[in-house]
């Protein structure tokens, strides 16, 4: 998980939101990215989970299963 997520944050380094509009490879590749954590993130178990409230547990399973569900259909201004 958190190797995906620092990839995700080093490909969206320096960049703006125009240029998920305009480079296809990097929503592809922060859409994977993502997916992968909210795959992680289900993995997780319950009990770790409910120990780390802090954590969004849900959010990210859920987006998880929006990229992959929903993959036609993605807001790139909430990825």
């Amino acid at each position: 998980m958190l190797d995906a997520s620092l990839k995700a944050m080093a490909f969206i380094e320096g960049k703006n939101e125009s240029d998920l509009d305009d480079d296809d490879l990097l929503v592809f590749a922060l859409v994977k990215a993502v997916e992968i954590v909210g795959e992680a993130a289900g993995k997780v178990s319950k009990e770790y989970q409910a120990n780390h409230p802090e954590i969004h547990w849900s959010a990210m399973i859920s987006m998880r299963n929006r990229l992959v569900h929903a993959y036609f259909d993605i807001n790139k201004k909430i990825l």
